[in-house]
């Protein structure tokens, strides 16, 4: 019988027909595969065992030291990996990831004094599974080919390898490995995902599973949208307050206009510390930076590093620079046309319409009123998506050597034409057309149509397609051996990432922001839709797509920044919509107040409020008192252990 059941329902694999161990502290009756490596079909056995020999060889034979199975079949085109303890707990300190040390202080994980942490002698316990994972995938990416090897059973195009280069990218790049994903669990997912996903009534999310299960980027996602959700509640409140019972008064329209300032500030600031109480929590606060690899689609001509001294690709900066300023900045400035000419056409057909219900009124005629905004709407998604795609071929055409370089690229692509896209209209309207009634349709279009294009698109479709269009995988999970059920977790398409969840986040805190004043409902059915979404988001990590990999994470990273930058536009903003609004016009004309004079105050205001917020943010501490303690209980014992050693 090749798998068997253990405690707490883990299904492993019958160690016997693992890679043999000589550790006694990494021997075990069972093993459990923590991911499986897909080759082509057409890949040679002894291709196949080449790649099992570099996983299991020990680290001074250049190889992965992990276990490897075979699957089914010797010649079949699927091996399944594992990582014995000691790897583990080798690898958790060069992360340097923080465990619960013997009197209950969470300390950097050191592998010599492995005995004096929590849970030492347990992997599973000290490990969460995502780690695990993570560690076992950073091994395979970590093996690189030695002098004069190269892949046997294939050409010699295919399988030549240059000193130094990373092996599994090697093995991607030439089709020999089809794809590489981690495993779920079902026990343990299905322990914490009905509270998660299914019960309404329960406002607590399962942080701690869902970082233990899925890591910690999905984690933070999850706890930052769940932080801001309940957030909104007090600008929904308020908002109703003054939706239902008109304030028609100047100091109902400066007071929620403010509000919106003062709010975006001191939620992004507390945030910052719920972070970094999670942080210490999963023990990621004080991660180490490593070097990073090339990656894989990286290209060049070949060369020495100066760093590490192996022969690699080798790009020229200058030429990467040109890239993005003749190439990529233009065709990003194209894009942004396009979306000035959809505004463009939006307003000519608003234009059209209006003329229209003016010479023939009649229900048909009101109801095309809303057109011009919808077709707006569904062309500005239709931008997002079609942008998305060319940035991301854009950024990879810039051949950046290493996936950071290549994220903040990217990212900083599909944000600049995203705050251009969603808000430029908004923008127009408020600044030169100044028709807040306009603004306020338009606001409610958006809220209304784009939110329900993203929950269909985002669950409904994917739903629909698992639950009456399976893959053949899928339809034979419960009659398949263990070994398929392994399989068809392949079926299951892959997680696309999180940036798109955050760019929705990040419309959505732009909407009430910069805007909200003048429709105040904006928060209360921000707040419903995202009740709604996140069930929807636990559902596709869940259910729909394949379990993602994920590096430790100490924080939201530059999405924080993107929040932040948002909070300091909102000023403006919000000092502009005070400025137009009907309620301070009519005071001015009532007092004899110029426009001068008014605009003089209005920058005044803004001075105040970018004043104010400066001042939160210095007054709120990033890290609460109790973290701040810790951190520096944790930088003394450093320096007493490096004095020690001395």
């Amino acid at each position: 019988m090749l798998f068997q059941r253990v405690s707490k329902g883990v299904v492993t694999i019958a160690s016997g027909s693992w890679t043999k161990v000589t550790c006694k502290c990494c021997f075990t009756d069972a093993v459990r595969p923590l991911l499986v490596i897909e080759l082509n079909k057409e890949v040679r056995l002894e291709t196949k065992q080449w790649i099992i020999s570099k996983i299991e060889a020990p680290a001074n034979k250049q190889g992965a030291q992990l276990l490897a199975h075979p699957g089914e079949d010797d010649d079949g085109d699927m091996i399944l990996v594992a990582a014995p303890t000691c790897t583990l707990l080798r690898k958790a300190e060069a992360v340097g990831l923080s465990k619960p040390y013997r009197d209950g202080t969470m300390l950097a994980f050191s592998y010599p004094d492995r005995a004096s942490f929590k849970n030492a002698d347990n992997i599973e316990e000290l490990l969460t599974l995502a780690e695990q994972q993570y560690i076992a995938k950073n091994e395979l990416d970590d093996l690189k080919a030695g002098t004069n090897e190269s892949i046997p059973g294939c050409s010699k195009d295919k399988g030549s390898l240059y000193p130094g280069e990373p092996i599994f990218q090697k093995l991607e790049k030439s089709g020999i490995v089809k794809t590489m994903y981690p495993l779920h669990d079902k026990e343990k997912l299905s322990a914490f995902s009905e509270q998660w996903y299914s019960q309404f009534s329960s406002w607590e999310l399962p942080l701690d599973y869902i970082h233990s299960y899925f890591g910690g980027p999905v984690a933070f996602y999850f706890s930052f949208l769940g932080f801001y959700t309940v957030s909104l509640l007090l600008p929904a409140v308020l908002g109703a307050v003054l939706y239902f019972l008109p304030w028609h008064s100047v100091n109902g329209h400066v007071l929620l206009a403010i509000f919106n300032v003062v709010w975006s500030t001191v939620v992004l600031e507390l945030w910052k510390r719920r972070s970094a109480e999670l942080a210490y929590g999963w023990g990621t606060l004080l991660l180490n930076s490593t070097f990073e690899e090339p990656r894989p689609n990286y290209r060049g001509t070949m060369g020495h590093n100066p760093v590490t001294k192996r022969w690699e690709p080798y790009f020229p900066s200058a030429e990467r620079k040109k890239r993005i300023w003749f190439v990529s900045t233009p065709v990003v400035c194209a894009f942004l046309w396009l979306t000035v000419m959809g505004m463009v056409a939006y307003f000519y057909l608003e234009w059209c319409v209006k003329d229209y219900y003016s010479q023939e009124p009649s229900w048909f005629a009101m109801l095309l009123l809303y057109l011009p905004s919808v077709l707006h709407i569904l062309y500005v998604d239709f931008m997002n998506n079609v942008y998305k795609t060319v940035a991301h071929m854009l950024t990879e055409w810039e051949n950046h050597r290493v996936e950071s370089d290549f994220q903040k690229h990217y990212t900083l692509k599909v944000l600049v034409f995203s705050f251009i896209n969603c808000f430029a209209v908004l923008f127009y309207i408020a600044f030169y057309k100044q028709d807040l009634e306009l603004l306020r349709k338009r606001l409610v279009s958006l809220l209304i149509v784009s939110q329900i294009i993203n929950q269909v698109t985002e669950a409904l479709v994917p739903y629909l397609l698992e639950r009456f269009l399976p893959s053949q995988g899928t339809k034979q999970r419960e009659a398949d051996p263990h070994i398929d059920k392994l399989r068809a977790q392949s079926c299951q398409s892959e997680y696309p990432g999180l940036f798109a969840e955050y760019i929705e986040l990040f419309v959505q805190f732009g909407y009430l922001s910069l805007f909200s004043c003048v429709y105040p409902l904006t928060a209360a059915l921000l707040f419903l839709n995202n009740v709604t979404e996140i069930r929807t988001d636990a559902l596709k990590f869940c259910k729909l797509f394949r379990k993602p990999f994920v590096a430790p994470a100490a924080n939201i990273g530059i999405w924080q920044t993107a929040f932040e930058a948002l909070g300091f536009v909102s000023v403006i903003s919000n000092c502009w919509l005070i400025l137009i609004s009907p309620q301070v016009k009519g005071y001015c004309q009532e007092n004899g107040v110029s426009f001068r004079h008014a605009l003089l105050c209005t920058i005044a205001l803004e001075h105040v409020l970018i004043i104010l917020k400066v001042v939160i943010a210095f007054v709120i501490p990033d890290l609460p008192k109790w973290v701040r303690i810790k951190v520096a209980q944790l930088e003394f014992r450093s320096r007493q252990a490096l004095k020690t050693v001395a």
